[in-house]
């Protein structure tokens, strides 16, 4: 674990809003000096602090209007390993997120369709035919609030 002082919390809520600034914004913003902020964040991603910077697509303006959530619980834990379940899931592009958990369901997926239609056949023909899958439980996104993260 590394020490983060005000300043440092500052630049990762900074970065949190929005990844592709500058060092030098990022020095104007919070009153630094161009070098010192990029300082900051090659020690914050050296330390695995900052573990890369993501582009962030909108599914709805691609025109993948449904997100669902679904939990799975395997069939037979002995018949196909966690590995290869893994290796078939991700294989499918509409899955976006794929959570191996604790509690009811072995798995949670973000699976991303352009209608309840195209997820059912999402679901029908590539999910539902994996040898592992049991019991699938299905919730749609109604809607959805983005925070940034624990950063004190």
């Amino acid at each position: 674990m590394i020490d983060l002082d005000d300043t440092d919390r500052a630049l990762l809520r900074a970065l949190a809003q929005d990844a592709g600034q500058s060092a030098g914004a990022l020095a104007r913003r919070l009153g630094l000096s161009q070098p010192t902020a990029w300082r900051r964040i090659r020690r914050l991603e050296a330390a695995g602090v900052l573990a890369g910077r993501q582009l962030e697509l909108d599914a709805a303006r691609l025109g993948f209007g449904v997100t669902v959530f679904l939990g799975i619980k395997l069939a037979a834990r002995g018949r196909v390993s966690l590995e290869d379940f893994e290796r078939a899931i991700t294989a499918i592009p509409e899955v976006q997120q794929v959570h191996h958990v604790l509690g009811r369901y072995d798995y949670r997926l973000r699976v991303v369709a352009r209608d309840l239609p195209d997820f059912e056949r999402v679901l029908r023909r590539r999910i539902m035919t994996l040898p592992a899958v049991g019991e699938v439980e299905a919730n749609v996104l109604l809607s959805e609030e983005r925070l940034p993260g624990p950063i004190g």
